[in-house]
């Protein structure tokens, strides 16, 4: 059902509408169906909201999305690259008729926004991702407005904002674009150079930004590139402390931090565009393109694909209001210890890997690499191994000795008295973590996902865990490490004894029973093991005994600093 009324519409700053028409939708949300947002939607509403999505004043429909994947530009001519529609399961869409009004919801259930629906229909995925990423281009779960549904519905129509998503963080540099352009005319900048990175940023950094504001004539607008997954996470916190306390170096009448609610699509040159949109409604009049070849250091010239970047958005300049400028070079000079562009043979400086690498051992870092506050907040996230939290993961068939080996290296490691020590057996957490859970696929990756999680948490607090699932499958084992390597080490042990002995020692008999079809989907039998393709030790405890494959797990740790 919709509804309407004499009541104002939202303000010309943002979505939000009048708090009459606020307190009218809270009354009527009642009889609204509901979506919750996942965390990569709830950025997209809160840009659409915020004005930082202008000229949208909501979801696209199809006609408007069907337009941006065949030209990059709206039925109407506006240039917009990429679609931004609300993906919903199938279920929910059959349910929605269009005119319906659909209350929005953050995950816990608050109210943000009301929907009115204009179409529903389900999209093309392959024809999408071969309109974003080329022909050949196969859609993923993380795509376009999936919201990591494998066969999404899309919803268009106009939203009305009730409030911004609730943030805690850092509100004090959380402004709209509407605050950020008032804050550069009170400070009289006519050109300002939007400079967002996924990284903290150093002293090369620092060189080569200030370099380029002189050239440009412009100020910067420094912003850390977050991700969703990062929110209230210590890499989130670690990002953002590192930017404030690099944003310190400049005089504060060149350059000012602020904190977008903006994800990295990762769609090429179509996602680029659309950062250049969102960096003129916020403001700025140029914008930084980092060559993303850079991920090592390399000799200074610029890349071919990077160079036709660079000429991609330069020709849709007129349309976006953003001029993009090319990082450059910046090479150490050893006589004076400073920072110099360099734009013949050098390597180009890629201070943050080395940074980290040298917090991780423990080392010094050099005065001419960071500054002392970046590498204060670093430090507290890149600790020395021998102070980090890590985790044991071992991996392998029933009966290849996990347990056992596990049982082993718990006893040595509290013995040492260096951290606490939690063991998570894979009988101790079908137990107490996952007994509701069934053997199929999507369980067990369910239960290696809940192991991680409670390995992150030990990491964390600067304890070990030691983990011991058979976790057959690839993907739930990087999902585990991607948990914990957030906090810490994550030391993957495949225990590689062949599925004959496995069998021989059969302490449970579950071998017997499933070679005698009494039991069904045994890993190794009639279910497959992946193995892991580049884990940090390989034990065959058929070859050796627990002792001895104790201390080659020992002796990898002590090699590596963690011990």
């Amino acid at each position: 059902m919709q509804y309407t009324d004499s009541l104002p519409a939202h303000n010309a700053e943002n979505l939000l509408v009048h708090f009459r028409r606020v307190e009218l939708l809270k009354e009527r949300a009642t009889e609204f169906k509901s979506v919750n947002l996942n965390p990569r939607q709830l950025c997209d509403l809160e840009m659409l909201l915020n004005r930082a999505f202008y000229p949208l004043d909501g979801y696209l429909g199809r006609k408007d999305y069907e337009s941006v994947l065949e030209s990059m530009r709206l039925s109407d001519g506006t240039l917009w690259p990429l679609p931004l529609c609300l993906g919903v399961s199938a279920e929910f869409a059959a349910s929605l008729t269009p005119g319906e009004s659909v209350a929005v919801r953050d995950a816990e259930g608050f109210m943000l926004a009301v929907l009115t629906v204009s179409e529903v229909w389900k999209p093309d995925l392959a024809a999408e991702a071969a309109a974003i990423r080329g022909e050949g281009a196969l859609p993923g779960p993380e795509d376009g407005c999936s919201c990591g549904l494998a066969e999404p519905w899309y919803i268009g129509g106009r939203v009305e904002g009730v409030s911004f998503p609730q943030r805690y963080d850092f509100t004090e540099i959380r402004l709209t674009p509407a605050e950020v352009q008032r804050s550069f005319v009170q400070k009289g900048w006519r050109k300002v150079l939007a400079v967002q990175a996924g990284r903290p940023l150093h002293k090369a950094d620092r060189a080569m930004l200030e370099e380029i504001a002189r050239d440009q004539g412009a100020s910067l607008l420094l912003s850390p590139l977050l991700k969703p997954s990062m929110y209230f996470s210590v890499s989130h916190f670690s990002l953002v402390r590192s930017f404030q306390q690099f944003t310190e170096t400049f005089p504060r009448s060149m350059a000012k931090l602020n904190l977008t609610p903006w994800f990295e699509r990762h769609m090429g040159p179509r996602g680029a565009l659309l950062r250049a949109i969102v960096n003129k409604n916020y403001g700025c009049t140029h914008m930084l393109v980092w060559d993303a070849a850079k991920a090592e250091p390399r000799q200074n010239a610029l890349s071919e694909e990077y160079e036709a970047h660079i000429r991609w958005l330069m020709d849709h300049a007129a349309d976006t209001g953003i001029t993009p400028v090319a990082e450059h070079c910046m090479a150490l000079d050893r006589a004076s210890g400073q920072y110099v562009r360099s734009d013949t043979g050098g390597l180009c400086a890629n201070d943050h890997d080395a940074v980290v690498d040298l917090l991780s051992r423990g080392e010094p870092v050099p005065d001419w690499m960071s500054f002392p506050g970046v590498l204060k907040e670093l430090s507290r996230t890149y600790k020395p191994r021998r102070e980090q939290g890590f985790t044991l993961f071992f991996t392998g068939l029933s009966g290849a000795g996990k347990s056992t080996l596990a049982k082993v290296l718990f006893v040595k490691l509290l013995e040492l008295n260096s951290r606490p020590v939690s063991l998570l057996d894979g009988d101790i957490v079908r137990t107490n973590l996952s007994s509701e859970l069934s053997f199929s696929k999507e369980h067990r990756n369910l239960n290696v996902t809940r192991i991680g999680f409670v390995a992150s948490e030990i990491v964390k607090n600067g304890g070990v865990a030691i983990c011991a699932p058979i976790a057959p499958y690839a993907e739930s084992r990087r999902h585990a490490r991607a948990a914990v390597e957030e906090y810490g080490g994550f030391i993957e042990i495949h225990v590689s004894t062949p599925l004959a002995v496995c069998e021989q020692r059969d302490r449970k008999g579950i071998y017997a029973k499933a070679r005698a079809g009494i039991i069904k989907g045994l890993t190794g039998v009639d279910d497959p093991y992946i193995e892991p393709e580049n884990p940090e030790l390989r034990i065959d405890t058929s070859e050796l005994t627990p002792n001895e494959a104790a201390h080659e797990v020992l002796l990898y740790l002590s090699e590596h600093k963690y011990l």
